[in-house]
């Protein structure tokens, strides 16, 4: 089972998720990383579950096409959408503001 922290607020929250979870199902059923992980739609729309990847980018394999629209250049700064990915190793993320600031549409909603 993967492990994934959480930085939040300059604490990190550790946990375990099963192989190929996806976090925001996972916060969705009050499971880690609930209740720090912010998400709204799950389905790679809104943008709000955009975590930004500090250790563990190569456990999430390629970005989807929905990240790819929805992130942009942030992509290559290091954002993720954590709807879209299912880590298949340890992994290390934050949803700080001061870490990137939050990411741009680059479409219409």
């Amino acid at each position: 089972m993967p492990q994934v922290i959480f930085v939040a607020a300059g604490v990190a929250h550790e946990g375990e998720i099963p192989e190929d979870g996806n976090l925001v199902v996972r916060a969705g059923i009050r499971k880690f990383p609930w209740p720090h992980l912010k998400y709204k739609c799950g389905m790679g729309k809104c943008g709000t579950c955009a975590a930004r990847v500090l250790a563990g980018g190569e456990a999430l394999g390629e970005p989807s096409w929905k990240e790819r629209e929805r992130l942009g250049e942030r992509l290559a700064q290091g954002w993720r959408l954590m709807c879209q990915v299912w880590p298949k190793g340890p992994l290390t993320i934050t949803q700080d503001q001061d870490s990137a600031g939050p990411p741009a549409r680059t479409g219409t909603e």
